[in-house]
């Protein structure tokens, strides 16, 4: 009670405390940096292999042998096995350029002592990248890796993706991205286009010469379709199809000269052969093409570690603007995981504020005043500021488990909020004079509010400070709660009763 009177004496200071925490608070929420959901240890790692796409079936046993062997060195890996490619029905595309390294880890209790995660993909990272050449690796996790690749459509966590018209562009901006992205603290297992160029054989149809011998366009181009080969028919065993396809021989298909003498039959019947109808060359072209939204595009991607998402895209962002030039017609969008953090964001910004004025509309309904519904509705920004001030004393980023935390940490200080100001309007409705009013709503309401607000928050403790698989998605979420609940009880209890007088409406006295 001491206390209590002598904070309720002077509300400007209590005012002004909170207007202080609420303005610290800011640029604290501005430096936490975010990302979009706290990354899980899933307790093994998955090793990508990649090599150039031109390289060959048969070449990706040898060296995935060479891989099983080099990571089963680590005593820290209890087996490892190697997929290269996909089946002919599967959910993601691969290539047989591309192997996954299944890579099954012992319980961390097993592990050298002091060494971390982090530290085990680094020494895995230099011994594979001096022992098997050619080879461009990144490491992540089974699932994180899938479900990155499913949802937004790239199997690193951040992905620059460079759209516009010209592969050469696409390949100069894609390198200088590249570059700039490799000074970033955080970044790791960058990979970018390749730079590799395959041979191809190009057939030019002459229309000119087409009129000429009156040869139809699509004749030329069945013709030409043959050195792929062509369907003809379907062989069945059972309940399996197998295509019948007819093409050229390996010394027709890999002689320019051959191809000419390919004979097309003009209207008469007479063999024209195919040089003369149209101009044959082999010319160098790009080994892969990417398109999304036919647009052709460049990804450069990376992994972060060490770091929030959404701090690292920043200042990757000001960096390229600053260095890369923009050409029309060229676009760079950040997709991964970034691109689903803004998206959660945008939802968030609507979300929030909706649920906040439907709560106003209802304590505007309860009370019947407008600023009574507005001194209860000050405990969330309250409330926020205490879940802030705790992300950032955890050294943990916003996430969307911690934005879940916020929603329900408003509803549990509203409602202590609640609690108190009906207390205190049943006082003023008995005549009891608003300053005296509040003194003894803060003492009666004292142990309901405690007991909320201990409740929710020693509920939230183990939680908080577990490290079982999935904590990393709870930690974030109970953190807010906590260091929620402690500033809005502190305002329900202290700061309320201090400012309740400028907020009171005119006595209410049952008349007799």
């Amino acid at each position: 009670a001491p206390v209590l009177d002598r904070v309720i004496s002077r509300p400007v200071i209590a005012t002004l405390i909170s207007l202080g925490l609420v303005g610290v608070s800011v640029p604290v929420a501005m430096n936490l940096g975010g990302e979009f959901m706290p990354r899980l240890n899933e307790g093994d790692i998955l090793i990508e292999a990649v090599r150039i796409p031109s390289a060959s079936l048969e070449g990706a046993v040898p060296m995935s042998s060479e891989i099983e062997k080099i990571v089963k060195k680590f005593p820290e890996v209890l087996t490892v096995y190697c997929k290269t490619g996909r089946p002919e029905i599967a959910n993601d595309v691969m290539g047989v350029h591309q192997t996954d390294v299944w890579t099954l880890l012992k319980p961390q209790s097993e592990w050298r002592a002091g060494l971390t995660r982090d530290a085990l993909i680094e020494e895995m990272d230099k011994e594979l990248s001096e022992n098997v050449p050619g080879v461009k690796f990144g490491f992540s996790q089974p699932i994180e890796m899938r479900v990155n690749e499913l949802v937004a459509g790239v199997k690193s966590d951040v992905a620059a993706l460079i759209s516009g018209p010209d592969l050469n562009v696409l390949r100069l901006k894609a390198s200088q991205v590249e570059k700039i992205l490799g000074r970033i603290r955080g970044a790791e297992d960058i990979k970018s286009p390749s730079e590799g160029r395959l041979p191809m054989l190009r057939v030019t149809v002459r229309r000119d010469q087409l009129a000429r011998y009156g040869i139809k366009a699509n004749d030329v181009l069945d013709a030409v379709a043959a050195l792929g080969g062509t369907t003809v028919g379907t062989l069945f065993e059972g309940q399996k199809r197998f295509a019948i396809q007819v093409r050229l021989p390996a010394s027709w298909r890999n002689d320019p000269d051959r191809i000419g003498e390919i004979r097309i039959a003009d209207p008469k019947g007479k063999p024209i052969p195919l040089k003369d109808l149209a101009t044959i060359a082999i010319e160098e072209g790009p080994n892969e093409i990417e398109r999304e939204n036919v647009q052709r595009r460049a990804v450069v991607g990376v992994n972060v570690r060490g770091r929030d998402i959404a701090s690292f895209v920043a200042e990757a962002q000001a960096a390229i603007n600053k260095e890369v030039p923009k050409t029309p017609g060229y676009i760079i969008r950040w997709g991964g995981q970034f691109e689903y953090l803004q998206t959660a964001t945008q939802r968030l910004m609507i979300v929030v504020p909706v649920a906040l004025l439907l709560i106003f509309l209802l304590l505007y309904s309860t009370f019947g005043s407008l600023k009574l519904a507005l001194l209860v509705n000050l405990a969330v920004p309250i409330a926020a500021t205490g879940g802030i001030f705790a992300l950032a004393v955890r050294g943990l980023p916003f996430s969307i488990s911690a934005g879940v935390g916020f929603i329900a940490l408003f509803g549990v200080a509203v409602l202590n909020g609640l609690v108190w100001v009906s207390a205190v309007e049943h006082l003023r409705s008995e005549g009891v004079e608003p300053h005296e009013a509040a003194r003894e709503a803060a003492l009666v309401r004292l142990r309901p509010i405690l007991m909320t607000a201990l409740v929710a928050g020693f509920g939230f403790i183990p939680m908080a400070l577990s490290t079982s698989p999935g904590a990393e998605i709870q930690r974030p979420l109970a953190t807010v709660v906590i260091g929620g609940l402690f500033t809005s009880t502190l305002l329900t209890m202290l700061v309320l009763p201090a400012i309740y007088p400028w907020f009171a409406d005119k006595p209410k006295v049952d008349e007799m």
